[in-house]
């Protein structure tokens, strides 16, 4: 897991691994920022985290920090990179070294509303209904195959505070069950379209 804020979809996906909802383990966390809330999280869990310096660009990795962190996740042999509030876009070599396993949530329904500040630009736009989406992460900005999304209300009354939280209860439930299906084998992209087979148990139902 890449995150550089709070943290707060890395509790909500390590409580869906610990519990056995999701057949995953979390390998390792690591973080651009030095003090993000992502990387205590992680340690007060027993996780292995570490920041790594991101060079000095504002928004992307420099070459050095690209290399760092590829060569952490591969000694940690993920099999899926998750990007949990990673505030810096990745391209190029990384994205080749992962191919088609790095994904992102983004609080909007996309292709609605993607770059910064989503919610924001909802309550702009006047919308009733928002949401959140995980994608595959390719070298657009939010434009990789849609995994899965979750709606949201916009009520007359949210301010931008209000919505986002409320986006934020629905990325908890979302993201787990996205990173569920995915080790399990049950999400087939093609192109653009992602499909998602029936677990054993949807069969017998």
């Amino acid at each position: 897991m890449l995150g550089s804020g709070r943290g707060s979809n890395l509790s909500a996906i390590a409580d869906a691994c610990e519990s056995g909802a999701a057949r995953a383990r979390i390998a390792i966390v690591l973080s651009d920022v030095p003090d993000a809330g992502i990387l205590s999280r992680a340690q007060a869990r027993g996780l292995p985290a570490q920041f790594v310096p991101p060079g000095p660009y504002r928004t992307k990795l420099d070459e050095n920090a690209e290399r760092a962190f590829i060569d952490a996740l591969r000694q940690a042999e993920v099999d899926l990179v998750v990007l949990a509030g990673f505030m810096r876009i990745l391209k190029g070599d990384f994205l080749r070294a992962f191919p088609q396993k790095v994904v992102n949530i983004h609080p909007s329904l996309l292709p609605a509303f993607p770059g910064l500040e989503a919610w924001k630009q909802a309550l702009e736009h006047g919308v009733k209904v928002t949401g959140c989406t995980v994608h595959l992460v390719d070298q657009g900005v939010d434009t990789g195959a849609i995994l899965g999304q979750d709606t949201v209300p916009v009520f007359d009354s949210d301010t931008a505070a209000t919505l986002h939280e409320r986006i934020q209860r629905a990325e908890h439930n979302l993201y787990p069950a996205v990173i569920a299906a995915w080790a399990d084998g049950r999400i087939r992209v093609e192109g653009r379209v992602s499909r998602w087979a029936p677990r054993p148990a949807d069969l017998l139902a």
